[in-house]
């Protein structure tokens, strides 16, 4: 697992922090852990494949 931040996450799929949480809050791309300030943690791969959906199915 390579570990991403919600910032990490934002960054790679081009959008705001606030729609990566709200991503995970809708369980559309699922937290793997949380850092101790409780934010999420994603795996890449978890994300590179939800941006590949994503793109497949007209955008993020």
């Amino acid at each position: 697992m390579t570990p991403m931040t919600t910032e990490q996450v934002a960054e790679f799929l081009g959008v705001k922090v606030e729609r990566v949480k709200r991503l995970a809050r809708e369980n559309l791309l699922v937290a793997k852990d949380q850092d101790p300030q409780g934010q999420p943690i994603f795996d890449k791969s978890d994300v590179e494949k939800y941006k590949e959906l994503a793109q497949r199915l007209g955008g993020i």
